[in-house]
């Protein structure tokens, strides 16, 4: 079994999609990792509802999406090899005895057959890419949990940026425009250690880009989802749009 899935199709257009935390598949010979179906169906186990909306914006689009399909609790791919949260041994509040006293040749094993895979691809669809000429902005999709350690989180969605700003503000400005509470680096903030798909992939080459976390209550249901997709099918445009009028080259 693959690392990753691949839906979609390229037509030409800047968007490339990948999701690090769609999947919620465990290799046979973790067995269930020691931690229940109802608890790894959580948002410790990948990211609730990301897939439909993956699925759809990339039809939508069209554009290219590059979905990881195992769980975060597996090993998170969204963290640099041998991150300290690379393999949880707990995630909020859940213990992980799949994962606990892991040698350096089990924690390799992970990398090897589901990290390194699943960002290999994407390294090699960004340079089919640039070998074509072709303009490219990497969208990182995430969703997030409303309720974290007690708190409510209001915000419908956040869009998250570290190096290179210029095109999540304009994204947050449109998704505001809608009458959305939307969070500016909230419910997390994009950082060179907390995060590792937009740094490898889009700031290392100068890419344009934009992390997008969806509150999960607004799409665990296919309505949700749907809703979400053709929002960002429609707002992704618009603002890579104002991004090659304000700063023309760089685009």
């Amino acid at each position: 079994m693959e690392s990753f899935s691949v839906y979609g199709r390229d037509t030409g257009g800047p968007f490339l999609l990948v999701s690090d935390h769609a999947g919620q598949a465990i290799p046979d010979t973790l067995g269930d990792l020691g931690v229940s179906a109802t608890e790894r169906a959580r948002h410790i186990g990948w990211d609730i509802g990301i897939d439909g909306v993956g699925r759809g914006l990339a039809e939508a689009l069209p554009a290219l999406l590059i979905e990881q399909v195992f769980s975060r609790l597996v090993i998170d791919c969204n963290r640099a090899p041998g991150h300290p949260t690379s393999i949880v041994r707990e995630s909020d509040g859940t213990a992980v005895p799949g994962n606990q006293s892991l040698c350096e040749k089990q924690s390799g094993w992970r990398e090897q057959a589901i990290l390194h895979p699943y960002h290999a691809r994407i390294r090699t669809e960004l340079d089919a890419r640039k070998a074509r000429g072709q303009a490219t902005c990497l969208i990182a999709l995430h969703s997030f949990t409303p309720v974290m350690r007690g708190y409510a989180r209001p915000w419908h969605a956040g869009i998250l940026h570290n190096r290179d700003s210029r095109l999540a503000h304009i994204m947050l400005e449109l998704l505001r425009g809608e009458g959305l509470c939307v969070g500016d680096n909230e419910p997390y903030a994009l950082t060179d250690t907390s995060d590792y798909t937009v740094p490898e992939h889009a700031e290392r080459r100068g890419l344009p880009y934009i992390e997008i976390e969806i509150r999960q209550d607004l799409i665990t249901a296919p309505e949700g989802q749907a809703e979400w997709a053709a929002r960002l099918a429609r707002l992704l445009p618009a603002a890579w749009q104002t991004f090659g009028e304000r700063y023309g080259d760089a685009a």
